[in-house]
């Protein structure tokens, strides 16, 4: 009886080989953890955020709407629970997206700000806090595009014959992806030029 129940678990499990079970699992861990990745870094972003509007707000108080804009943006980010469940749950992704998308706008419209304050540009805390930034924002760019490829890889394995009835079979869908639209907004690197313009020739 015992051996008949070994046999049993083995053609079971090669069944599940065969059938793309596995691959759907490891497509589906792969995923999750470069989902980790990609709010990690987000996260590390909006830590940011709070040192870079004071920075900001010392030389430029006046400008309030936009430091605001950037505050809200944040706070609107981290109302957000992330978590790996979000990945089963479109409405949900593009709401994260979204507000990711809006804290990006609100960093832009800051950084061209600031252009207009050259002592600001000059002063070394904005300088190391910018630098940080852009940093963060290249690892977000990779673990995007990390993430990107996991979905698009699963995806795939999970419409395709036989590995489509696995899925149905153990309800496993298609996980969003971001987006293009916005792909270049957020994934670009803010960059503020430290270097001022050539005073202009002086006329004979």
């Amino acid at each position: 009886m015992r051996k008949i129940l070994t046999v049993l678990a083995a053609l079971a499990s090669l069944s599940l080989t065969n059938c793309g079970y596995n691959a759907i699992q490891s497509e589906d861990e792969q995923i999750k953890g470069n989902w980790s990745e990609v709010v990690n870094q987000y996260q590390r972003r909006a830590d940011l955020v709070p040192s870079l509007v004071n920075s900001v707000k010392g030389f430029a108080q006046q400008e309030k709407d936009v430091l605001l804009g950037v505050t809200n943006a944040r706070a609107k980010v981290g109302s957000i629970q992330a978590t790996p469940e979000v990945l089963n749950d479109p409405a949900a992704f593009q709401k994260f997206q979204a507000a990711q998308g809006e804290l990006s706008s609100a960093l832009s419209r800051l950084l061209v700000v600031t252009e207009n304050y050259p002592q600001l540009k000059s002063d070394a805390l904005f300088k190391d806090l910018m630098s940080q930034l852009e940093g963060t924002e290249n690892r977000i760019t990779v673990a995007r595009n990390r993430y990107i490829k996991a979905v698009q890889d699963y995806n795939v394995t999970i419409r395709s014959f036989p590995s489509n009835l696995t899925a149905m079979m153990f309800g496993y869908k298609e996980k969003p992806n971001f987006s293009v639209d916005n792909e270049k907004e957020i994934s670009t690197a803010p960059k503020v030029d430290f270097n001022p313009a050539p005073a202009p020739a002086p006329s004979k």
